[in-house]
């Protein structure tokens, strides 16, 4: 029981992973975060 609940925390941590570095890979999204970052000050 233990060793299936950690692969599923496991599959979960590698799909937010996999989710936010498709973001970064994208242009417009690093564009509209250094306009909000920037946005701050």
């Amino acid at each position: 029981m233990k060793q299936g609940r950690q692969f599923l925390l496991y599959g979960i941590a590698l799909a937010l992973l996999l989710a936010v570095f498709s973001l970064y890979a994208r242009p417009d999204f690093l564009v509209m975060l250094a306009n909000q970052v920037w946005g701050c000050f």
